[in-house]
Parts: C-alpha cells; structure tokens; sequence
C-alpha cells in the first residue's frame, strides 16, 4: 500500500509538497517496466541516442528558472547553486550525449583470425540519490548509464524527491521512452533496499553515508552485483606560508560553508602552516563574517538553512569544543545556523574526525610539509581536499602523498562534469563523471573469430 509523505521547506518549515512513495509492488513493477524498456533502448542507434540525450538537455535548460526554484524551496539551496546545479544536469547530459558513439572496443592482434571487443551495457542501474545535491548527483548518475545503453530506476532522497520528480517528466517531454528513465520516490528501506535484491537491477550507483554504503556494498555481493559508491568525506584544506594567504582565506568559507557545509567534499579541516597561523585566522575571521546566509532566494545569499531539524540537532552536537568565532544567521522558523570555526585541542577532537554536514569547520596547525601530510592522511576518509603554496614542486610533492580522489591546488574546486570524480579508502568506490564513468556502466566482451 503507497503512504504519503509531506516535503519540508527548510527555509521556513512549511509544507513544499506532499509526495506519495512506492511501495514495494510499485517499486517491482518500475524495475520490470525499465528491464523491458531496456531491451529496445539498448538497440537504438548510438546516434539517435545521443540525439535523445542532447534533446533531454535542451528540454531541462527551458525549465531552468523552473527547476532552481524547486530546489531553493525544497533543499533551501542559495539562488545561485540552484541555477548552477541546473546548469551541471544540462552540460552533464550534452557531454554523454557524445558518448554512445565513441564507446569504443578495440581488434587484439591475435593468430589465426581476429579479435574484437565490445561495450556492452549492464541492463537495468538503480540509483539512490542523497538529499544535499539532488539534481547533479542524479545526473552524475543516469546520464552516463544511459548514454552507455542501460535503462535507470532512481530514487531519490525523501527529503528532496522534487527535482527529480520532474526531471523523470522532462526525459519523457524530450522523448526518452518510457520506462527507460523512472523515477521512484520512497524510503530507502523499501525502494533502496529493493534496488539492492532484485535480480533485474544488475549495478547500484549510491552516494550518501559511508555506514549506509557499506550495507549496500554487502548486500550487493549476494548477486554480485556492480556498485559505485560515493560516501563520506573529512577533506583538508592545506595552507603553506608561502601561499596567497589573501586569496586562500577570502575562499576558505566557501570551500566549508557552501551549501550549509552539507557537502562530502567540504574543507572541513583546515591545517595551517604555524608560521602564518595568526595572520590566516585575521583573515579567514573577515571572511567568515561576511558570508551572508539569509533567504535563499535573494541573489545575495552564500548559505541557506540546514536540510531538516533531524540534521541541525546532529550538527549541535559538534559545538562543546572551543570556538574561535561564528558569522551570522537568521532567527526564526526555519534550520538556520551560522558559520562556526573550531578551535580543537587536537587531531583526536571528534569535529577532526568526523564528518559533521553542516556549517562546522575546524583549524589545526603544522610545522612542515611531511607533518602536513600525515595530518591530512590520518582519516578513514579520502575524497577532496584543497593544497594552497606558490611552490610548484610542493604542489606536486604533497599533491602525490595526500590519499584523497580529487585535489585543487590554489582552488578549492572539486567537480567538473569532464574530470573524474570519486573517493579513496572509505570515502567511496569507483568514479564517476568525465571519460572513466561509462567503463562502470558497460561490461567488456571479447570475441574472436577464426579465419578458417
């Protein structure tokens, strides 16, 4: 039987929309719909998929305006996220779109006759989308399975299911096939879970809590399923003495706070070279209180609310270590809080170790480029990070000795729909975006045929 479920703007807590979930029928009946569609959509010409793909992309950038304002109402993201994140579904979808007609195999030289190889798409993909980057983290997701073949069956997170929602109806206003592209909003203990058993989805693409990824990744192995997973992140933000400290402090806010800090990606530790602490701190302080978190909806604002009260409360309870200085929020309805810098006693402080998703971020100090490292090796984690000197040779050193999957120096940017993207250790498995994310969605099959 299908429930219903009340979407919360968080700006305000009043009632965006009232969605109804799939139970575990409608989920079964979505993942058989999607694995007959698969069976005609794998045979349509490279080129008129791509066709498709590109029309998808126009049909999203005409409901641009749309699409940002469901987001700042739904995930109270900042005007200005929400009408990049729009931005990242169109270019991630025109550049996939390329893709169908360069998923090249190769001819092995071989005696005899000759051998070939092709790509082959995997069948039905269910991905299981977080609530803090709904639109591209979907995308990250679907574009590149279709473009290899693969219908999808996602789900996106019951805090945010409105973007998603319709996208699923512009795929089909672009003229997708039906079943090829479904969107199934839900519990992730029904519809989730249901993606990890069934035998027709035959890869999961899941981004969200190293905890929740690990049960996924075990589940999965019953069929031998394909997973990417893209979990949990603790990044550091590195500051040599001899870097722009004006430039690395003006862009420290935004590397943490952005999106309210609930990003895998945030520079949520931040090392200081001991040398130039002091003078950093004076800067990052000017900073800090500048960030303006107010109405999402104002072209102005850097930072809107926290997603939900459940993630405020866990938030909370990483501010009882001492605080160097806070911005400024909003009172009032809604799950605001300010941007807060913690001073911890030591690298064993539990806001340096563990990820907390909201507008939290800690500074410690080193004396050297080898202890810098080691700072920033010492987690379980390994997503992002950021490496600020004007030595290129230091930028290369300690860019090869930090154990992250993506690194900025003298940037904080960690996403470009044509680079990959992905975690080392806990922080997630397999990539995704740019030219390695369709090898994830295909399977190699060698065929050799004799000259006799």
């Amino acid at each position: 039987m299908s429930t219903t479920y009340d979407v919360i703007n968080p700006a305000n807590e009043s009632i965006a929309a009232t969605i109804e979930h799939f139970d575990l029928g409608a989920t079964d009946n979505a993942i058989a719909k999607a694995a007959k569609a698969f069976e005609s959509w794998r045979t349509i010409s490279p080129g008129d998929r791509g066709k498709l793909l590109r029309r998808f992309a126009d049909v999203v950038a005409a409901h641009k305006e749309e699409l940002a304002l469901l987001e700042i109402t739904n995930s109270g993201h900042a005007r200005g996220n929400a009408l990049w994140e729009v931005d990242n579904v169109v270019n991630t979808l025109t550049y996939y779109s390329a893709a169908p007609e360069r998923l090249f195999g190769r001819q092995i030289p071989v005696p005899g006759g000759i051998d070939v190889t092709f790509k082959e798409p995997l069948g039905v993909v269910g991905i299981i989308v977080p609530w803090n980057f709904p639109m591209p983290i979907a995308v990250w997701g679907f574009a590149a399975a279709l473009a290899a073949g693969n219908t999808v069956v996602l789900k996106p997170a019951e805090y945010t299911p409105l973007t998603a929602i319709r996208l699923g109806e512009l795929a089909l206003e672009a003229g997708i096939p039906e079943g090829v592209f479904n969107v199934l909003p839900g519990k992730g203990s029904i519809v989730g879970n249901r993606f990890v058993t069934h035998p027709l989805v035959r890869k999961i693409v899941f981004t969200g809590s190293t905890s929740v990824g690990k049960s996924i990744m075990a589940g999965c192995a019953d069929q031998v399923k394909r997973v990417t997973l893209e979990l949990g992140g603790k990044s550091s933000n590195i500051i040599f003495a001899d870097s722009d400290l004006d430039k690395a402090a003006a862009s420290a806010p935004g590397a943490v706070f952005d999106n309210a800090g609930q990003d895998c990606c945030a520079r949520s530790r931040i090392l200081v070279q001991k040398s130039v602490f002091d003078s950093f701190m004076e800067k990052f302080e000017v900073g800090v209180k500048k960030f303006r978190v107010e109405d999402p909806n104002l072209a102005t604002c850097d930072m809107g609310p926290l997603i939900s009260k459940k993630q405020f409360d866990a938030v909370q309870t990483f501010l009882d270590e001492p605080i160097a200085f806070t911005g400024s929020a909003p009172s009032g309805s809604g799950y605001w809080m300010p941007p807060t810098v913690l001073m911890p006693k030591n690298a064993q402080a539990r806001s340096w170790r563990e990820e907390v998703f909201g507008p939290v971020v800690s500074v410690l100090t080193f004396e050297d480029e080898a202890e810098a490292i080691a700072m920033a090796n010492d987690s379980e984690y390994g997503l992002s990070g950021s490496i600020w000197t004007r030595d290129i040779g230091r930028a290369l050193r300690v860019s090869r000795g930090v154990e992250t999957g993506n690194l900025s120096v003298n940037s904080n940017s960690s996403v470009r729909f044509w680079t990959p993207f992905g975690g080392f250790k806990q922080s997630g498995l397999g990539r995704e975006l740019g030219p390695d994310a369709l090898d994830s969605f295909t399977e190699v099959k060698n065929v050799f045929i004799s000259n006799d």
